[in-house]
């Protein structure tokens, strides 16, 4: 009877990697568009998780529009000229005054930037400093979207799916990707053809302006207002030196109010042509019928004049460490990145691996940092790769009578056992079954997890990472461990935010990480 714990553990085990052996059973396909089309068929679902990523974010984006393509994870809820609108010819007049006006208001702005420029002012948001010709403009814009508010049927998308049995309509945007999903009826997979490729057909950026303003809002509430935002904010700025990572995903304060119409026009028009985009369905259809519907629908949108073009500007090899040291109304911490690798290199399997040894409260960092060595509170170690580049996060925050320095350095004592010493068998064996089992619970999953998945995959540059990441992550070796430490972990490539508390801050004010990804 003593050893049956045992014997179910093994079990348990055993199961976890035949699940991990199995593939994800998905169809690839083209639209006659060039719209890629992935449909996971799963008989006796009684749903359909549905969604479609763009291939676009904020690394697409440039000095100017920066937060342009978080921008449009809002603006695509806002309906089309039939959704949303009581009387669509009067708003595409308000809309076409509305810019007419805007016009002016951007040339007024030239105006303040001048001014700013020559020391006559200091801020071009204060309303202090805005001109009388400006006020005028923003009374008689205020008037229009007044007009436009008459006539708008709010959440009228929303409405619709919902009035269908559908939930859980959402979206994010990444530095890589922006994705929109659903979950509807099995027998309303068809509602999910109409209203998505209406969308991405015929949309209507109605508030345009109004959004843009609860965009940078929102930049305020997250980044501005949190006791860290802005320090994580300036660290990534450091880290990437010339890759377009440099800027916040919500876009830089100043250019969030800039973006017009049209270059957002002008932005969706080419990252969100057919040939940019992704349809990912999961549930219960036949993959014949799902394939046919999609064609009936999304190939009346017609394929985009030019492709997206590549991002080419690569980060510059860093030629030594970066260190960066504020204040904050938050707890002592240090937070260390490193230069890695980006989604599917061979070397991202492996800094999975470690950051996987190093993390959760039975890794080495915990261990070692908080039970042994007693400087931290907490510990933490993070891989974040990505599409186009890499990084590698480590960090914690300092016990009371500790430093960050010895947070620090503890750390790299930790990283440097990892460099000298081979993980012994049992520590990665117990490492990679934590990994099997994970792959078993998403086979085991709901649709709606099972999309998430392969919009992540999909979107940071293959889908089929989600059938080939596990074996990787088995093969792993302690050599590949020790080789992969000495090469990433140096000097050279780290970049470091030490954050030590403001002296009027009180004990236990939060603290928060600037772990990469999504910003």
């Amino acid at each position: 009877m003593i050893y049956r714990p045992v014997l179910i553990v093994a079990a348990l085990i055993a199961f976890a990697f035949s699940a991990a052996a199995q593939k994800v059973p998905v169809t690839e396909k083209t639209l006659s568009n060039g719209m890629k089309l992935l449909l996971v068929q799963r008989d006796g679902e009684p749903t359909v998780s549905g969604g479609w990523v763009a291939h676009v974010g904020s690394s697409n984006e440039r000095p100017g529009i920066t937060g342009i393509a978080h921008l449009f994870e809002h603006m695509m809820f806002k309906g089309t000229p039939t959704i949303g609108t009581k009387d669509e010819s009067k708003d595409r007049e308000i809309i076409a005054d509305q810019e007419r006006v805007r016009e002016e208001m951007r040339r007024e702005e030239a105006k303040l930037r001048a001014a700013i420029r020559r020391g006559e002012i200091d801020d071009l948001l204060k309303p202090e400093n805005k001109s009388a010709r400006y006020k005028e403009l923003e009374a008689e814009f205020k008037k229009l979207v007044d007009a436009q508010r008459e006539i708008l049927v709010k959440n009228e998308f929303d409405r619709i799916y919902t009035t269908g049995g559908a939930s859980g309509m959402n979206a994010f945007t990444s530095d890589d990707m922006t994705a929109y999903f659903i979950d509807v009826p099995a027998n309303k997979l068809e509602l999910w053809m109409w209203m998505e490729s209406e969308r991405i057909h015929r949309p209507v950026f109605r508030e345009f302006y109004a959004e843009r303003d609860v965009v940078f809002e929102e930049r305020r509430m997250r980044t501005e207002a949190t006791p860290t935002g802005r320090l994580s904010e300036s660290f990534q700025a450091m880290v990437w030196e010339s890759h377009p990572y440099s800027w916040p995903t919500v876009g830089w304060p100043s250019d969030i109010p800039a973006i017009s119409k049209a270059q957002a026009d002008e932005f969706y028009k080419l990252y969100y042509a057919p040939q940019n985009l992704t349809l990912i369905l999961v549930g219960d259809f036949k993959a014949g019928t799902a394939a046919a519907m999609a064609e009936k629908y999304f190939s009346r949108i017609p394929r985009g004049p030019a492709d997206a073009p590549d991002v080419v500007t690569l980060e510059i090899k860093q030629p030594a460490e970066k260190r960066m040291t504020g204040e904050a109304d938050a707890n002592p911490q240090v937070d260390i990145a490193w230069h890695t690798v980006p989604f599917g290199h061979p070397d991202s399997s492996v800094l999975r691996v470690i950051g996987q040894l190093l993390s959760t409260r039975t890794g080495r960092l915990y261990k070692g940092l908080v039970l042994g060595r007693g400087v931290a509170t907490e510990a933490y170690a993070q891989p974040s790769s990505q599409k186009w580049a890499g990084l590698f996060y480590a960090g914690g925050e300092a016990k009371d009578g500790s430093t960050p320095a010895q947070v620090e350095q503890a750390i790299y004592e930790e990283l440097d056992r990892l460099k000298t010493e081979e993980v012994p068998a049992q520590e990665l064996q117990k490492v990679k079954n934590n990994f099997a089992a994970s792959e078993y619970r998403r086979l085991a999953g709901g649709n709606h997890a099972l999309l998430m998945q392969l919009i992540q995959n999909e979107g940071l540059g293959d889908w089929r990472e989600i059938n080939t990441a596990g074996s990787r992550i088995q093969a792993v070796t302690a050599a590949d461990i020790q080789r992969v430490a000495k090469k990433y972990f140096t000097k050279e490539q780290r970049n470091v935010l030490t954050v030590t508390r403001k002296p009027d801050a009180k004990d236990g004010a939060p603290s928060a990480a600037p772990k990469k990804g999504k910003k």
